[in-house]
């Protein structure tokens, strides 16, 4: 069972998220809260999994919450729930290391996936967010780097950017949890990221499925 925690100042949205959430057996509500003084409170001494936390909520906002929560409750994961056009304090949250985005327009299939996949030690990025990133991210000598990688790497990152985790990656490719683990950690290294929210982006800003089939079929 999930244990997860929903913060947002508007009741509607919260009422929302736990009706979706209520369907599925092994997701359960335990906190709700309308502000992050509130959620800080209430998370204390109980077992929470995974916070949905609005990054827009008055008084203590998103990222002052987020910042609270890694100091005080590492263990407990975090994904943020915004809008397409707070693309800065989305940044923000990137940069304290929150483990999902979901716009809070997705479908429910969207965030169950999120919970699951964040969960399980992934990091989720919402589809319809990565667009909204692209002319944000620096992509001066893309192509060089894609070519800096070797056949197996950019499969990796492939598959990074499918939203398969590393033991997924593991068992597709008959390779060892660590030795993909080792790869990813290269595939970082080469393409000047930190994580796989921002490898997904660069791999899709660049084609990468394309390329990929390009650089397979002409080898």
């Amino acid at each position: 069972m999930i244990n997860i925690a929903i913060a947002d100042d508007h009741a509607l949205i919260r009422e929302g998220l736990s009706k979706i959430l209520s369907h599925e057996n092994d997701l359960n509500i335990v906190v709700e809260s309308s502000s992050g003084e509130d959620l800080i409170k209430k998370i204390e001494g109980i077992d929470v999994d995974i916070v949905l936390l609005d990054i827009n909520m008055y008084g203590l906002d998103g990222i002052e919450t987020l910042k609270i929560i890694k100091n005080k409750c590492e263990k407990i994961k975090v994904i943020i729930l915004t809008v397409e056009k707070q693309r800065r304090k989305i940044r923000e949250a990137m940069d304290l290391d929150a483990s999902g985005y979901v716009l809070k327009e997705s479908a429910g299939s969207e965030i169950t996936n999120a919970i699951r996949t964040v969960y399980a030690g992934g990091k989720y990025i919402d589809k319809s967010l990565i667009d909204s990133f692209i002319n944000d991210v620096n992509i001066e000598g893309t192509n060089n780097l894609l070519d800096s990688l070797t056949n197996r790497e950019l499969r990796i990152l492939l598959e990074i950017s499918n939203g398969l985790k590393n033991k997924d990656i593991a068992e597709k490719l008959y390779l060892s949890e660590k030795t993909i683990k080792n790869y990813v950690t290269t595939i970082f290294k080469k393409i000047g990221v930190e994580d796989r929210v921002h490898a997904t982006i660069f791999a899709i800003n660049n084609g990468i499925e394309e390329y990929y089939n390009r650089r397979i079929h002409t080898k």
